[in-house]
């Protein structure tokens, strides 16, 4: 797994490619906390997550808890079919903002 992250249109947008497993995931939950920290909005680009597990997906509900505390908005981008398979078993596509790119994403 790896990560990018870039600026786009004022939003830290946190580019995630490869596996968000039990490995792996630490560090995408500290990447994600920290991009909130200096932004108010912040987009996830998952079109590389090849697996996500249960882990992964702790990471992004924590974010997203943190960013609705802090008042920040917080949107996924690009999903994979393979992290949609698992966001919307666990009927989490019903909760994330979900852009169909990082552009529509960070418009506005």
């Amino acid at each position: 797994m790896s990560y990018e992250i870039r600026n786009v249109n004022g939003a830290a947008v946190v580019a995630l490619n490869g596996d968000v497993d039990l490995q792996t995931s630490p560090v995408v939950r500290q990447k994600l906390l920290e991009s909130l920290e200096g932004n108010t909005k912040v987009v996830v680009d998952l079109s590389a997550v090849n697996y996500i597990d249960s882990s992964g997906v702790a990471s992004l509900v924590e974010a997203f808890q943190v960013s609705r505390k802090k008042g920040a908005s917080f949107a996924l981008a690009s999903v994979s079919s393979a992290a949609m398979r698992v966001l919307s078993l666990a009927r989490l596509d019903k909760v994330f903002t979900i852009h169909s790119s990082v552009e529509a994403a960070t418009q506005g």
